[in-house]
């Protein structure tokens, strides 16, 4: 059980190096729940009742920077133009909220939000369903502001396999090495969470830049193929790369993986989504639950993934990531962005340094787009934009 000593020492961490989280779902949330209408979801006040995510939560809970997902579903037809959406969503809060939320872009402008003390506010694209196979609109999202792509989501697309669909291409196709060559001359980072195990492994070996998991955990400590493999986590440190731990419970604990797959197929029985955090999809999901208790995850649990993935990866390698507003549910002691302090004192309790955790918090993520923009500034000057189809390379 944490004491107060170590969270008022977590706290005081935090004030100094504030958590970079590299995936909160709010867009979605607010398309979903209002349809965008942000004046019925005012997040400069509490929206505990609906949301993981506001701006009082983000503050209590020590959040200097947060990649807000610009995700859309894979099944979608139309998976670009709702991006663009999601983008002008996140555009509107920054526009709505400017002495708290502050665009980011770079590993400077990140800094200079910290200074001055606003939340540094950057996009990261879920699924390269979002790019149409097109090499231009990956470039078009960019140019919005988009400052990493995960390869996949939930299903595969034309050119990278993932984790939780059937194989098909072996990994990344000629295409897919091509999207990841292209990604690394523009400066975006390349997100392997959501991807298979022989696309992390593929993805690595064809990047030039540092890569990121922008919320993925131990599949030693919790065998679920989201999480990152320990032979992928060994590879991290040559290549300068970011595991950001998610706390999502399916993730995390052994117990929830089950119950989970049971579930999802409730959910598709009514005729709904097995990811939707609707009011309807939530009544349902509770109604599940009270026949089926949910075995609960735990801030120790979280902290548990972090112990076996310094061990592997080393502390320079690690980030967290929470997906809050993603998730159904959450870890105790984890229900919202209000509750980072709870897990930096968890840690201080198992004897994390003060050096380790700021690099946990801040540093690293800090660190790693820095390192996507200095290669990319290299890759330009010898290499224009890639205008290669898929037909091309792929046939």
């Amino acid at each position: 059980m944490t004491g107060p000593t170590s969270l008022a020492e977590a706290r005081a961490l935090l004030a100094d190096f504030p958590v970079v989280d590299g995936h909160n779902d709010l867009p979605w949330a607010l398309r979903n729940q209002v349809r965008y209408d942000l004046d019925a979801r005012d997040i400069a006040v509490h929206q505990n009742a609906h949301l993981h995510t506001d701006i009082p939560r983000l503050r209590e809970g020590g959040v200097g920077a947060q990649y807000w997902s610009v995700y859309v579903r894979s099944d979608l037809p139309d998976a670009v133009p709702a991006t663009l959406e999601q983008i002008d969503c996140v555009r509107q809060l920054l526009a709505r909220y400017p002495a708290d939320l502050a665009p980011a872009l770079t590993a400077a402008d990140m800094e200079k939000a910290r200074q001055d003390g606003r939340i540094a506010s950057l996009m990261g694209a879920e699924g390269g369903h979002s790019i149409a196979n097109s090499l231009g609109t990956l470039r078009g999202l960019y140019g919005l502001g988009v400052r990493y792509m995960t390869l996949t989501h939930n299903d595969n697309n034309d050119w990278a396999d993932s984790a939780t669909d059937e194989p098909n291409v072996g990994g990344l196709s000629a295409f897919g090495r091509e999207v990841v060559r292209e990604m690394n001359r523009l400066g975006m980072l390349v997100d392997l969470s959501h991807v298979a195990a022989t696309t992390m492994r593929a993805a690595l070996d064809a990047t030039e830049a540092p890569v990121v998991f922008s919320h993925s955990s131990s599949r030693a400590v919790c065998d679920h193929p989201r999480n990152i493999p320990d032979d992928v986590l060994e590879r991290l440190p040559g290549n300068g790369g970011v595991a950001m731990v998610t706390f999502v419970p399916k993730f995390v604990l052994q117990a929830a993986v089950d119950w989970t797959a049971a579930a999802d197929e409730n959910m598709r029985a009514h005729g709904l989504h097995h990811l939707e955090t609707t009011p309807e999809a939530m009544k349902v999901h509770r109604a599940f639950e009270e026949r089926n208790p949910r075995p609960v995850a735990t801030v120790s649990t979280v902290a548990d993934h972090l112990d076996h993935m310094r061990e592997v990866a080393g502390i320079d390698h690690l980030g967290i990531g929470g997906d809050y507003d993603g998730t159904a549910f959450t870890p105790d002691g984890l229900g919202d962005v209000s509750g980072y302090p709870n897990l930096i004192a968890e840690l201080l309790d198992r004897g994390w340094s003060r050096t380790d955790l700021a690099k946990l918090t801040w540093q690293n993520s800090v660190r790693v787009l820095g390192a996507a923009e200095d290669v990319a500034r290299e890759l330009q000057a010898t290499r224009g934009p890639s205008n290669a189809t898929i037909e091309q390379l792929d046939g």
